[in-house]
């Protein structure tokens, strides 16, 4: 049985918060999709070219698109299909076989069941790192676990006193320093104080300045240090924040990130803003980073664990309503 066929069985309550935070993809680059199917006579290069475009004016990345493209066209090549709105289950069948990329991914944390977690954050400003931290400081708090942060984006102006607000509105612990100090000694005091009084999570903010990539590296590289002198699994997890509305821009900072970094994860901020969200599979494609949250609102639940099936249901929900 093919994805298309487990979501038209779908609890349609379930997919319901993909479904309206992509609902900008689905009816703008992709709002003439189902249509241009259910118009055309044959499957042709013209029919390809469209869905090319189509594809392209949704954030999916050129080089992804060309290579997805290629691999439906074989698919049409192989199975001798004739009618084009047989390529709708296609489609949704390889796009999903883009990302698994002949992998298991799993969006869940890499926690350490026996002790502490530590997870590092890293972006560039204004992305949504700093609601990123505590919105998920709040599901894990949630959960019962004990959560500690520590403020290490010290050099952006308020970003310290931004993280503290959030720590008190959620009711978890923060560790801070003036404005300006060294974000390592952020991170050596919030993991000696996780470590002492026996925090489940440590969560570390990190300054998102990309102005230099060697000065970024090595101080990225110097808080790991620290971090793994104290705890040598640490950190657990690095991830990536990236605001969905920059497209094809959120991309370039993911390849400097991974370059200066051990990223692990992606978190994408802002996908019920965007019309372009088809960046989800660009970055897995070409980076091969999975993607561990997203953003589907403004509340302080509405980060979601990434779910590939739910997220193409959202993407083509058009395709299984009349």
């Amino acid at each position: 049985m093919g994805l298309f066929d487990l979501f038209k069985r779908k609890d349609k309550d379930k997919s319901k918060k993909y479904k309206m935070g992509l609902h900008k993809t689905r009816e703008g680059a992709l709002a003439t999709l189902k249509e241009v199917l259910s118009k055309s006579n044959k499957i042709d290069d013209d029919l390809f070219d469209e869905l090319e475009e189509i594809f392209i004016m949704a954030d999916i990345g050129v080089d992804t698109v060309v290579s997805f493209i290629d691999s439906l066209k074989d698919e049409v090549y192989h199975k001798k299909i004739s009618d084009p709105l047989l390529l709708q289950e296609i489609i949704i069948d390889k796009m999903f076989e883009i990302y698994l990329n002949g992998e298991i991914v799993n969006a869940n944390l890499n926690l350490n069941k026996n002790g502490l977690s530590v997870i590092l954050f890293v972006g560039v400003n204004g992305v949504g790192k700093t609601t990123s931290i505590a919105k998920i400081a709040n599901s894990y708090k949630k959960q019962g676990k004990k959560v500690l942060l520590a403020a290490g984006d010290t050099f952006r102006a308020g970003a310290v006193a931004q993280l503290d607000v959030w720590a008190k509105r959620i009711g978890v612990d923060i560790v801070v320093k003036p404005d300006g100090s060294d974000p390592s000694s952020v991170m050596y005091d919030a993991i000696k104080k996780a470590q002492a009084e026996n925090y489940d999570i440590l969560l570390c903010d990190t300054a998102g300045r990309l102005q230099n990539k060697v000065n970024l590296m090595n101080e990225l590289a110097k808080m790991r240090r620290v971090l793994q002198k104290e705890c040598p699994l640490a950190p657990h997890e690095t991830l990536l924040v990236i605001d969905a509305t920059t497209g094809q821009n959120g991309m370039s900072q993911a390849k400097a990130f991974k370059e200066a970094t051990d990223v692990s994860g992606v978190i994408l901020t802002k996908l019920d803003g965007t019309s372009k969200g088809g960046i989800v599979l660009a970055i897995r494609h070409e980076m091969g980073i999975p993607i561990k949250y997203v953003g589907l609102g403004e509340g302080v639940d509405d980060l979601e664990v990434f779910d590939i099936e739910q997220y193409l249901y959202g993407l083509f929900a058009d395709f299984f309503e009349e």
